[in-house]
């Protein structure tokens, strides 16, 4: 990898761990990281522990300064005691407003896991997956102060098979997305390269997803698209089902013209969804076999 040190410190937003892939390429390619702003710890998992976001944890390791503010208005004077600084954002998870953009020079670089204008906001991976996408990808841009709608720098494109899921397809575009970040950035710090505007009227837009999200309904809902949740909602916020009159959390499952088991459920389009994996009442994963014989510890 070519180094990309240069004269220009850098401040680093960033909160999932979608961002830390960018972050570590970053540090290991020798950017001056003058600092990473993250938001506050918050409480995660089954047990709501109180828990550092990622970077911050990363960031601390290599003695960069982390900052966790509220409002981003609370940073201003740190970020202009830095100077001629840029910014770079990856999954932040805040909208940035026009008095923080204007001290970053030239602008806050954003790496957006999507080929804009196609899913601005904040779930673009998992609307790919729900949408039964063809193809995907990467867009560098500026941000502006509207969301995901500045001018784009570079993009790239990969094709989806149709299985992918929520945490295969943010590896991979983490790892594309920063490789591409990092082919780019110089000359976007040298002036040697130019954003070009977004076609506002192809823009398309995804939401922020809750627990609802998650909730398979059969009346409503066909197979493919139950199907797909699954594989989209990962992690977060998973997919629940009612199997033998209890609510339980599918992790894996494929769609089937034959009920096979008392875990396959038909959907509105009469296909059935056929569990291959679920999350027992103990919260271990199990296959949909080890269930049905009896696994309920």
């Amino acid at each position: 990898m070519t180094s990309g040190k240069s004269n220009s410190p850098i401040v680093f937003f960033g909160t999932e761990d979608f961002s830390l892939v960018a972050l570590r390429g970053l540090v290991e390619d020798d950017y001056d990281i003058r600092a990473v702003i993250t938001k506050p710890d918050s409480p995660r998992g089954r047990g709501q522990k109180v828990t550092e976001p990622s970077v911050k944890t990363y960031a601390k390791e290599h003695d960069i300064p982390v900052w966790q503010p509220e409002k981003l208005s609370e940073v201003a004077d740190d970020i202009k005691t830095i100077g001629n600084v840029t910014g770079v954002l990856v999954s932040y998870g805040k909208i940035i407003p026009q008095s923080i953009l204007d001290l970053f020079t030239p602008g806050i670089i954003n790496l957006h896991p999507s080929l804009l204008p196609t899913y601005r906001g904040p779930s673009p991976i998992e609307s790919a997956i729900l949408h039964g996408d063809r193809e995907t990808g990467v867009s560098i841009m500026q941000l502006s102060a509207q969301m995901d709608a500045g001018p784009v720098y570079t993009q790239e494109k990969i094709e989806l098979t149709g299985h992918e899921t929520k945490p295969e397809l943010y590896h991979k575009l983490g790892e594309i997305g920063t490789a591409k970040l990092l082919a780019i950035l110089p000359q976007v710090l040298a002036g040697n390269v130019e954003a070009l505007p977004q076609d506002d009227s192809h823009a398309t837009y995804c939401d922020i997803l809750s627990k609802n999200d998650g909730l398979l309904n059969p009346d409503s809902m066909n197979a493919l698209e139950a199907e797909r949740r699954v594989r989209a909602f990962t992690g977060f916020p998973k997919t629940r089902l009612e199997l033998l009159n209890e609510q339980r959390i599918i992790t894996r499952a494929h769609v089937s013209d034959v009920k096979k088991t008392p875990l396959d459920v038909m959907f509105s389009d009469g296909n059935f969804l056929s569990v291959d994996e679920l999350v027992a009442p103990s919260g271990k994963t199990v296959s949909a076999e080890n269930f049905l014989n009896g696994y309920k510890k």
